[in-house]
């Protein structure tokens, strides 16, 4: 890990390691951040973003959600739609700010940190954090003193993290390290038990999916959105590493 490549730009930082950092409304570049980028979403920011829009995550995915996946690669991957304004500006973003705030992803609360997850051989979660000092990025300019764990702390990134990891443990399962492919089946219940929660909340109500048992003994928790999201990773698990 010692030997990470890292662009110019990037540099790894430890969790009391200080830096100078803001981003608000009086900084010149609010909201640059917020244009020619890629989001990756995770499932807890769909889960995050369809509430926080009051929309079916079944809605939101149509509207607001693009799907990609290259063919030597396991799962799909997910993205923000850009707005096409020239400027590739994120769907959510306003001269004001973004109009999810309370809800924004992951990513985006962590900026302009970065987090790598690394599931060790003991299964373990292994994670640091990298700063990403970009040019159009006037924040570092700002006097407020901050650590890694002070902005996350900030920033309300405790749950993400949680959630994210929990995530990352089948994404980097042992198996799927040593080459398993999805089939596709396997690829349509992956989407549908992390990305389209309230359809998968509806398929279990109405007894269409595997592993019925599992729901029934933990349904009561079930009603909340991250808990559900909890029991979809357990579940999903069992689905593609037990037979």
């Amino acid at each position: 890990m010692d030997q990470l490549q890292l662009p110019k730009h990037v540099s790894r930082i430890e969790n009391d390691e200080c830096f100078s950092f803001s981003c608000h409304p009086g900084v010149d570049c609010f909201t640059d951040c917020c244009r020619q980028l890629e989001l990756a979403l995770t499932p807890y920011d769909i889960l995050r973003l369809k509430q926080e829009t009051g929309l079916h995550s079944a809605t939101f995915l149509e509207r607001y959600v693009i799907q990609e996946q290259d063919a030597n690669e396991a799962f799909p991957r997910f993205y923000l739609t850009m707005v096409d304004d020239g400027q590739a500006s994120c769907v959510f973003v306003s001269d004001k700010g973004c109009t999810v705030y309370a809800g924004r992803p992951g990513a985006c609360r962590t900026y302009p940190m970065g987090r790598a997850v690394i599931r060790q051989d003991d299964h373990s979660i292994h994670d640091f954090f990298v700063l990403q000092k970009e040019k159009h990025c006037h924040g570092f300019l700002e006097k407020d003193p901050q650590t890694a764990k002070k902005y996350c702390l900030e920033q309300g990134l405790e749950r993400y993290n949680e959630l994210n990891d929990r995530v990352a443990a089948l994404l980097q399962h042992e198996r799927i390290r040593g080459g398993k492919q999805l089939t596709d089946k396997e690829t349509e219940l992956f989407v549908l038990a992390l990305y389209n929660l309230d359809s998968f909340r509806e398929q279990l109500e109405a007894g269409g999916l595997p592993n019925q048992e599992q729901y029934l003994a933990r349904r009561e928790a079930c009603t909340d959105d991250e808990q559900l999201l909890l029991f979809a990773v357990d579940w999903l698990g069992n689905i593609l590493f037990q037979h």
